[in-house]
């Protein structure tokens, strides 16, 4: 209800920027009510501090409820507290539903449910979100009820994760939105309620390295004399090279799925998928030898696993002075060779088997470089012709 004897200099729209303001003190409280929200007031004390504060009519009664300090508490917070009084006491004295489930706390939730999440992922996919769960969202969101967390939580936490944990924030968001997604749907939030959905990532720069024909030549270099040490590993890398695949679709390669002249994947990041062999990749695979019971092409020591090359890796990089390459980066490389030579970009999704002509469209501003060479080539010859110096 709006309290008696409002004046219009004691109403104004209330808001953080208001309340930030430098408002004139008395010797005793005066409250300046909202234009919008009935009741609702903001509660100036003589000390100079000032509070947010609701009054309400409850069963003949006038009471004044005090919400929080402006410095403790924000604007909206404080108005949806307001709202949430008033609604109750209008609606006080009319039946209610009977609350079925209470709300557990995120870190509650997550070790009951995260079975049942994991199931709608790949192994190496639960692996990952459930480290983000742990190291960027558990610290922030773990002791709050699953109920009560808004859009003011999540975009305070998006705020503290700018500058250095930028890609933290990217890879953790969408495990958050999975969760309160799968809340929704236990009937443990209310629905259309989650505050991580749409949210925007922060934008980042792409991570592109593309192996000039010089360091093409080094690393070759390298790989024929780190051969004789490490058989293994050099034949994955000349794969990757040659083929453009992902490192775990090499790594965890069986002899099951070798259909030369292609590589017949059950399962891939973007589901089963086939890899063309070239004349060098089936090279490579006939001279592989075969561990007796072993399903894997690529076996480690005991013939139990794949081999894993990522710690050689980090170590034979810096042999041939390429510090910076990712093993993902031969896959880029792959493409932009590809695109040297004037492979349609639809036939490169293909060979890299992107289901979404979007994904290799990434790659599309190397084929400049390729139209701005022929450019200079052709002026060139132009400009011998008509007798001037190229």
């Amino acid at each position: 209800m709006v309290p008696n004897g409002q004046k219009l200099g004691c109403r104004a729209y209330l808001d953080g920027n208001f309340a930030r303001r430098k408002l004139p003190l008395r010797t005793t409280d005066y409250c300046i009510w909202d234009t919008e929200l009935p009741g609702f007031g903001l509660r100036v004390r003589p000390t100079g501090r000032y509070y947010w504060c609701v009054r309400v009519r409850h069963r003949g009664t006038r009471k004044r409820v005090s919400l929080g300090r402006t410095n403790e508490v924000d604007a909206d917070t404080a108005r949806a507290k307001a709202r949430r009084l008033l609604a109750d006491v209008a609606l006080d004295g009319l039946p209610k539903r009977t609350v079925i489930k209470a709300s557990p706390t995120m870190a509650d939730f997550v070790a009951t449910y995260w079975c049942d999440m994991i199931r709608l992922w790949k192994p190496s996919t639960a692996k990952r979100n459930h480290a983000a769960w742990r190291r960027d969202l558990a610290p922030y969101f773990g002791k709050m009820h699953l109920a009560d967390i808004v859009s003011a939580d999540v975009r305070r936490w998006r705020d503290e994760c700018a500058g250095c944990r930028e890609a933290s924030y990217n890879r953790a968001v969408p495990v958050l939105s999975a969760l309160l997604d799968y809340a929704e749907a236990l009937h443990l939030r209310r629905k259309g309620s989650n505050p991580a959905r749409g949210l925007p990532r922060y934008k980042r720069e792409a991570c592109e390295r593309y192996l000039s024909p010089l360091e093409y030549r080094r690393m070759g270099a390298a790989l024929r004399e780190a051969e004789a040490d490490n058989p293994d590993e050099v034949a994955m890398i000349r794969l990757l090279l040659y083929t453009g695949a992902r490192i775990s679709e090499i790594r965890d390669l069986q002899w099951l799925w070798v259909r030369p002249p292609h590589l017949a994947l059950p399962d891939s990041k973007t589901g089963p998928k086939t890899i063309w062999l070239n004349r060098q990749a089936l090279a490579i695979l006939d001279m592989q030898p075969r561990v007796e019971g072993c399903p894997y092409v690529f076996p480690n020591r005991d013939g139990s696993a794949p081999l894993d090359p990522n710690s050689w890796w980090f170590r034979f990089r810096r042999t041939c002075a390429l510090p910076d390459v990712r093993l993902h980066d031969l896959r880029h490389s792959f493409a932009s060779t590809a695109i040297m030579d004037n492979v349609p970009l639809a036939t490169i999704g293909a060979l890299l088997g992107h289901l979404l002509p979007e994904t290799t469209a990434k790659y599309a501003h190397l084929s400049d470089d390729v139209i701005a060479d022929a450019a200079q080539r052709i002026s060139g010859n132009l400009a011998q012709a008509i007798g001037l110096r190229p």
